[in-house]
């Protein structure tokens, strides 16, 4: 059995991801968030839900628990786990930067990092990313700390594949466009988005599953709108 670890799990995209993974065969979920009350209306027994704040100063314990509690072997790892924080730049207070980096950036860090001894030959790191860190694409006032964010996630993820390459394992990130969540609805009220949370869910499933074959070290965009 295969264990697919899913960041942000506790809502929106990645929820949706925990959902479509634990209706597989062969596969064992370790859906990750601050809060897991939603996962907790879908378990079922390949579906692991554990309340983690990723953020938090005492993340590295609690991955090793984890790890060593579940005996992780992971062939899929999905950095979904995001902040977005919506202000003008001349608002935005030195706290912001560093949520908003210790959530999108450090987190996949932490954990990816941690995770290195234990991942199966030929696994596939996937980084969740956004259009608004996938350079020149459209950029939008209120979400410069967020962006500049993803676009660090993004780069990261292009430097981690190269030092990776001769391990098997691959890393590539998505740069999402608009899908209907929580927080698409925090960055624009009122939008309604061209995909639902469930639709690009399984797209990156899928891409988790099998981009691997195809893809490493790549930033794609995955978007049919901005918003």
């Amino acid at each position: 059995m295969t264990d697919i670890i899913i960041t942000g799990a506790g809502k929106g995209i990645g929820f949706e991801l925990a959902k479509y993974f634990a209706g597989l065969n062969g596969y064992r979920v370790i859906g990750l968030s601050r809060n897991i009350d939603q996962l907790k209306t879908f378990q079922t027994k390949n579906l692991i839900s554990v309340s983690v704040d990723l953020a938090a100063p005492d993340a590295s314990k609690t991955i090793n628990e984890l790890i060593e509690l579940h005996s992780l072997k992971p062939g899929i790892l999905i950095n979904n786990a995001g902040l977005l924080i919506n202000k003008p730049f001349v608002q935005l207070q030195p706290e912001d930067f560093d949520r908003l980096f210790a959530t999108n950036v450090k987190a996949a860090f932490i954990l990816t990092q941690q995770l290195m001894p234990h991942f199966r030959p030929n696994a596939h790191i996937v980084n969740i990313g956004s259009m608004g860190g996938f350079q020149g694409s459209a950029k939008f006032a209120g979400l410069s700390l967020y962006s500049a964010s993803k676009g660090a996630l993004s780069i990261l993820s292009e430097c981690l594949a190269e030092e990776l390459k001769d391990t098997g394992i691959a890393v590539n990130c998505l740069a999402l466009g608009a899908a209907q969540t929580e927080m698409l609805q925090q960055a624009f009220p009122g939008y309604k988005a061209p995909v639902t949370a469930s639709e690009m869910a399984s797209f990156i499933a899928e891409f988790a599953i099998n981009g691997n074959r195809y893809f490493n070290g790549k930033i794609l965009p995955v978007s049919l709108s901005t918003p």
